[in-house]
């Protein structure tokens, strides 16, 4: 459905959501203000960590919660801001998110 493996989808996808907030909301201009690129590595990271691996459901349908309660909150800040943009800007990405969500169910562990 897309090249390269799940996590990284996941990881492109999670860095064009991220770098969209930061431009707008920050004012970055073609890079990544502290604070973002911090949460970029953070995410980049626990997809690394993630036990599903290329099994990974989206992380709404997730059972593990893998973020520490900040980083959390962080990250649904920037989806919430960002996913209404991705269509616009990136509507593959959205295509290829829903439909993998929609497929890609894990049962609790």
């Amino acid at each position: 459905m897309f090249s390269g493996t799940r996590i990284e989808f996941e990881k492109r996808t999670v860095t064009k959501m991220i770098g969209f907030y930061c431009k707008k909301l920050h004012h970055s201009k073609g890079v990544l203000c502290a604070e973002c690129a911090a949460l970029l590595e953070y995410s980049h990271k626990r997809l690394d960590k993630c036990v599903y691996q290329n099994d990974k459901p989206t992380c709404s349908k997730c059972t593990i919660h893998c973020y520490k309660p900040d980083r959390r909150q962080q990250i649904r800040d920037v989806m919430r801001y960002s996913q209404p943009r991705m269509l616009l800007r990136r509507p593959d990405l959205v295509i290829l998110h829903t439909i993998e969500g929609l497929f890609n169910k894990k049962k609790k562990r």
